[in-house]
Protein backbone atom coordinates (compact mmCIF):
# COMPACT_ATOMS: atom_id res chain seq x y z
CA UNK A 1 0.00 0.00 0.00
CA UNK A 2 2.91 2.38 0.67
CA UNK A 3 4.01 2.25 -2.95
CA UNK A 4 0.46 2.95 -4.16
CA UNK A 5 0.22 5.94 -1.83
CA UNK A 6 3.52 7.24 -3.21
CA UNK A 7 2.36 6.83 -6.82
CA UNK A 8 -0.91 8.60 -6.07
CA UNK A 9 0.98 11.44 -4.39
CA UNK A 10 3.22 11.82 -7.42
CA UNK A 11 0.18 11.90 -9.71
CA UNK A 12 -1.42 14.54 -7.49
CA UNK A 13 1.66 16.77 -7.30
CA UNK A 14 2.37 16.48 -11.05
CA UNK A 15 -1.26 17.16 -11.95
CA UNK A 16 -1.45 20.09 -9.55
CA UNK A 17 1.86 21.45 -10.75
CA UNK A 18 1.10 21.13 -14.47
CA UNK A 19 -0.90 24.35 -14.37
CA UNK A 20 1.83 26.49 -12.79
CA UNK A 21 3.97 27.04 -15.90
CA UNK A 22 0.87 28.16 -17.78
CA UNK A 23 -0.08 30.44 -14.93
CA UNK A 24 3.40 31.99 -14.86
CA UNK A 25 3.26 32.64 -18.61
CA UNK A 26 -0.19 34.21 -18.24
CA UNK A 27 1.05 36.45 -15.41
CA UNK A 28 4.06 37.51 -17.48
CA UNK A 29 1.95 38.40 -20.51
CA UNK A 30 -0.93 40.03 -18.60
CA UNK A 31 1.31 42.63 -16.90
CA UNK A 32 -1.39 43.20 -14.27
CA UNK A 33 -2.48 41.76 -10.93
CA UNK A 34 -6.15 41.99 -11.80
CA UNK A 35 -7.73 38.62 -11.18
CA UNK A 36 -4.82 37.43 -9.02
CA UNK A 37 -4.84 36.86 -5.27
CA UNK A 38 -1.64 37.45 -3.33
CA UNK A 39 -3.12 35.62 -0.34
CA UNK A 40 -3.84 32.56 -2.46
CA UNK A 41 -0.33 32.52 -3.92
CA UNK A 42 1.25 32.85 -0.47
CA UNK A 43 -0.94 30.08 0.92
CA UNK A 44 0.07 27.73 -1.89
CA UNK A 45 3.74 28.75 -1.51
CA UNK A 46 3.78 27.98 2.20
CA UNK A 47 1.84 24.78 1.58
CA UNK A 48 4.62 23.57 -0.70
CA UNK A 49 7.20 24.52 1.94
CA UNK A 50 5.28 22.40 4.44
CA UNK A 51 5.13 19.52 1.94
CA UNK A 52 8.87 19.73 1.39
CA UNK A 53 9.50 19.82 5.14
CA UNK A 54 7.28 16.77 5.63
CA UNK A 55 9.29 14.87 3.05
CA UNK A 56 12.61 15.86 4.62
CA UNK A 57 11.59 14.69 8.10
CA UNK A 58 10.12 11.43 6.80
CA UNK A 59 12.54 8.53 7.27
CA UNK A 60 11.56 7.02 3.91
CA UNK A 61 11.12 9.99 1.58
CA UNK A 62 11.95 9.55 -2.06
CA UNK A 63 14.01 12.21 -3.82
CA UNK A 64 11.82 12.14 -6.95
CA UNK A 65 8.69 13.05 -4.96
CA UNK A 66 10.62 15.86 -3.28
CA UNK A 67 11.78 17.04 -6.72
CA UNK A 68 8.21 17.75 -7.82
CA UNK A 69 7.44 19.64 -4.61
CA UNK A 70 10.52 21.82 -5.16
CA UNK A 71 9.67 22.34 -8.84
CA UNK A 72 6.16 23.49 -7.94
CA UNK A 73 7.56 25.77 -5.22
CA UNK A 74 9.85 27.39 -7.81
CA UNK A 75 6.90 27.94 -10.17
CA UNK A 76 4.77 29.54 -7.46
CA UNK A 77 7.79 31.63 -6.44
CA UNK A 78 8.14 32.85 -10.03
CA UNK A 79 4.45 33.75 -10.04
CA UNK A 80 4.94 35.68 -6.78
CA UNK A 81 7.81 37.63 -8.33
CA UNK A 82 5.65 38.41 -11.34
CA UNK A 83 2.88 39.51 -8.99
CA UNK A 84 5.22 42.09 -7.45
CA UNK A 85 6.32 43.26 -10.91
CA UNK A 86 2.75 43.47 -12.14
CA UNK A 87 1.64 45.36 -9.02
CA UNK A 88 4.29 48.00 -9.80
CA UNK A 89 3.10 48.15 -13.41
CA UNK A 90 -0.50 48.60 -12.18
CA UNK A 91 0.60 51.55 -10.03
CA UNK A 92 2.47 53.11 -12.94
CA UNK A 93 -0.64 52.80 -15.11
CA UNK A 94 -2.74 54.46 -12.40
CA UNK A 95 -0.30 57.38 -12.13
CA UNK A 96 -0.30 57.94 -15.90
CA UNK A 97 -4.09 58.13 -16.13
Amino acid sequence: MGQLAEILEIIMIVSFGASWPLNVIKSYKARTTKGKSLGFLLLIFFGYIAGIASKLVSPSYKWYVLFFYVLNLVMVGADLILYVRNKKLDKLKENVQ
